[in-house]
């Protein structure tokens, strides 16, 4: 077999593409990229501000579509998607609504290295549940209608009131107890 290249198969391969093709090379690759992302991430995360109003329009557009016909689960993770990219018409959602949100609820918006958080707080949850995440310039809302406080009332009408009342049964006389033998329900003859 006749070989048209007979020189020598060894080249003078690049730093570059050495570092490129080894194992090494690309874990430097992936860790600058990963260092470039959380740079982005730090600068374009956003402000309690930017991140307070848009919440609270995201709030004010769960509690519009939430109006007449409560959904479920599902639908407020489709509505939640929509929010990022729509604003709330203000003129939708009722005054005695948005007066009880603001007196039942607060939101806590927590500023984080690479992302924010908004928590809402009311006495359905003490502690708060996470409404919303920002990062990236960008606000993803995770609010549910069903964690948002508008009604209070009160558990029982008054102090001198129990919780709990059991039945009583008076002492009345129940009547006769039949005479049941041991082989009684086997129909024994000897009944």
């Amino acid at each position: 077999m006749y070989q048209s290249d007979s020189g020598n198969y060894r080249t003078k391969e690049p730093i570059a593409k050495a570092l490129m093709s080894s194992c090494l090379g690309k874990l430097i690759i992936f860790a600058a990229f990963i260092l470039v992302m959380l740079i982005i991430a730090y600068f374009t995360t956003p402000t309690e501000k930017e991140m307070m109003t848009e919440m609270e329009d995201n709030i004010m557009q769960c509690m519009e579509e939430n109006d007449s016909i409560k959904g479920d689960v599902i639908d407020d993770y489709v509505h939640n998607m929509g929010f990022i990219f729509t604003q709330a018409d203000s003129t939708n959602v009722d005054e005695d609504v948005r007066k009880a949100y603001h007196m039942y609820n607060r939101l806590e918006v927590y500023r984080h290295s690479f992302y924010a958080t908004a928590y809402l707080h009311n006495n359905l949850h003490p502690g708060g549940v996470r409404v919303g995440v920002g990062f990236l310039g960008l606000i993803i809302p995770t609010i549910l209608y069903e964690d948002i406080l508008l009604d209070v009332g009160p558990v029982h009408k008054g102090y001198e009131q129990k919780l709990y009342r059991p039945n009583i049964v008076s002492d009345k006389d129940m009547g006769k107890t039949p005479n049941i033998q041991e082989f009684h329900y086997k129909r024994n003859p000897d009944d």
